[in-house]
């Protein structure tokens, strides 16, 4: 008598339960990344091979345009901007109210001197986001208030780190002042912000 053969059947797979960790997984990420914010002037960094990464948290930037004007971008953290704020106010006789505080904490990057930031905070968000400085935060032998921000952004808290993005064409005496002055408050490790070069051993 001959052997029944047992019908074969089709093998399905659900992946109903894969599609949803797949959609979970992805929502997770969009919600969670932090998308860099552009730079209030267009900066062509000088590339490089380095593979170093800058550090996630408690980062103040620097930058440097192409005719030498310096904007100064505070540690995102709202409180310790405020008081950044009140120290800088300290020292140059000026008081601030609540609502240019909650202005500051808020601000992209720093790019007037002290006796134009009430005028600068005073402005619109939309204004603030738009406004060019024709003169940045002054920095040369004598006026370096560029230097009092990264002084006092240190008294405030003394881990934090500081990047300094710099435009490929910008003239050397500019910079050359900045370490100078970052030198004269024993502030000598930083970061350079590069573009990344494809290394010629590759």
């Amino acid at each position: 008598m001959a052997r029944v053969k047992p019908k074969r059947h089709n093998i399905r797979v659900d992946m109903t339960a894969m599609t949803d960790v797949s959609f979970l997984l992805l929502t997770f990420f969009i919600l969670t990344a932090q998308f860099a914010k552009p730079d209030v002037e267009t900066i062509k960094t000088p590339s490089s091979i380095s593979e170093k990464l800058l550090p996630d948290a408690s980062l103040m930037t620097i930058l440097s345009t192409t005719d030498g004007r310096f904007y100064f971008t505070p540690v995102e953290n709202a409180s310790e901007r405020m008081a950044l704020l009140d120290k800088m106010g300290q020292k140059y006789g000026m008081t601030f109210t609540d609502k240019e505080k909650v202005a500051f904490a808020n601000v992209q990057s720093i790019g007037v001197p002290m006796n134009q930031m009430k005028g600068f905070l005073d402005l619109s968000d939309e204004d603030r986001k738009a406004y060019k400085s024709k003169t940045g935060i002054p920095m040369d032998s004598t006026n370096r208030q560029l230097i009092d921000w990264v002084q006092q952004s240190l008294a405030v808290n003394p881990d934090y780190k500081l990047a300094i993005k710099g435009d490929v064409e910008t003239k050397y005496p500019k910079v050359k002042s900045l370490f100078e002055g970052l030198r004269d408050i024993d502030f000598l490790k930083f970061w350079l912000i590069t573009s990344q070069e494809v290394s010629p051993n590759n």
